[in-house]
């Protein structure tokens, strides 16, 4: 695993692209189009933590992906979707979030090393499995990240006072439009997941599920994302009633994705 070093300038180059665009949105708030030159600098950082996760998740052929490894990775997809959104929407706002977050979750393969590779990783089709659950988790990271500035915005909205940094954000209905996007691309994944997922404990444990508390948790997820998406179809549930179910969604996958390797390999380890 490459040492502190890179993984500090890494958090710095995040920290600082975080803070230099929140001046930005503070002094400009009118400015609605990002530098280029500010979008293209987050390749710096973003290449970095690239590097820095191969040589962390990568070793001898077996993938290590313990709690520190999983949140450096999340983090990286969500800042790589962004990165990639940000050609097609205005996310600069939420990119502030995005960018501290990664500023901090890029040296928790430091502070919690990942000591087993994962098993069975050798199977093609199990990694592609792994990708699909982090894109997933990431996607729907996203859209937590999402509803929690639109609930931020409502209530500044209501209160009649709106600070600059919010100012760049779309319109509330252009946000829950894309929300609901977000979800359901996250949704579909999440399902695509489960279902890879119960495949491959049938071919290696030869029964259908074994519930854990992984699986347990990821189920209650996709209840609460399939009842957020059915709500709005049927009902047209939007503002407060979309966003508390975004987050319930969201804390189930926390549980289930970061929550049992937190226990083993922290909790119950130590």
């Amino acid at each position: 695993m490459p040492g502190i070093l890179p993984h500090l300038i890494c958090a710095a180059l995040y920290g600082l692209l975080a803070i230099a665009l929140y001046q930005r949105l503070v002094t400009h708030p009118d400015d609605r189009h990002q530098s280029p030159l500010f979008h293209w600098a987050i390749l710096a950082p973003l290449l970095l933590h690239t590097w820095l996760l191969y040589h962390s998740v990568v070793i001898d052929n077996g993938i290590y992906l313990g709690v520190g490894n999983s949140l450096s990775s999340i983090i990286w997809l969500t800042v790589l979707i962004y990165w990639l959104g940000n050609f097609y929407y205005r996310l600069q706002s939420l990119q502030v979030f995005v960018l501290g977050s990664a500023a901090a979750l890029v040296m928790m393969p430091l502070l919690f090393r990942s000591v087993h590779p994962l098993p069975h990783t050798g199977f093609v089709a199990f990694r592609l499995h792994l990708l699909i659950s982090m894109l997933a988790f990431s996607l729907l990271t996203i859209a937590s990240l999402q509803a929690f500035m639109m609930a931020l915005l409502e209530r500044r909205l209501h209160a009649g006072t709106l600070p600059p940094y919010l100012r760049s954000l779309p319109p509330l209905l252009s946000m829950e439009r894309l929300l609901f996007q977000i979800i359901l691309a996250g949704f579909v994944l999440l399902t695509l997941t489960l279902g890879s997922g119960m495949v491959f404990s049938e071919e290696l444990f030869g029964q259908s599920l074994r519930l854990t508390h992984k699986v347990v948790f990821g189920l209650i997820a996709w209840v609460i994302f399939a009842a957020l998406l059915g709500g709005r179809r049927i009902y047209g549930w939007r503002g407060r009633v979309a966003l508390r179910w975004t987050l319930a969604g969201f804390m189930a996958l926390v549980l289930a994705y970061i929550g049992s390797k937190f226990v083993l390999e922290v909790l119950l380890a130590g």
